[in-house]
């Protein structure tokens, strides 16, 4: 007996794959972020990761994105060198993981899906730390 192709459709490993729901993407970018070294995730106390499909329109215009996949993640807050001891309770640094521009950027690359958002959130991090993306990209060059 010979499978018909509706058979073989619906039995393919690719037939059940889709991508991550928001809470998918929540858990893949705390685990991502568990895997930091000790001493780096001790650095981020306090920050907070947020994840959503989409930056606010607020945040495009403030960005200058032409497009709202154009932001893969972005920080929001005032980086540790730069913090006062004199400000009077601070918001929380976060930093925003954008599902939908990630999984487009992932969908045109050969990269997986973990590195890319391994990469994102090293790079909002950084901005946590008070980098800049110049200060970053040379970084990242040295290593390569």
């Amino acid at each position: 007996m010979t499978d018909t192709p509706s058979d073989v459709l619906s039995s393919a490993p690719w037939t059940s794959a889709k991508a991550p729901s928001l809470a998918e993407f929540e858990i893949m970018a705390r685990d991502v972020f568990e895997r930091l070294p000790a001493d780096f995730r001790a650095l981020c106390e306090g920050l907070i990761i947020q994840i959503d499909d989409f930056p606010t329109d607020e945040v495009l215009d403030t960005m200058k994105a032409e497009s709202e996949f154009d932001l893969l993640g972005l920080f929001q807050g005032v980086g540790l060198p730069f913090r006062s001891v004199d400000e009077v309770a601070p918001l929380p640094n976060m930093i925003w993981l954008y599902r939908r521009p990630i999984l487009d950027y992932w969908a045109d690359h050969d990269e997986t899906l973990g590195h890319i958002v391994g990469h994102v959130l090293i790079h909002e991090i950084g901005h946590h730390f008070g980098l800049s993306d110049a200060d970053m990209e040379a970084i990242e060059a040295e290593i390569q």
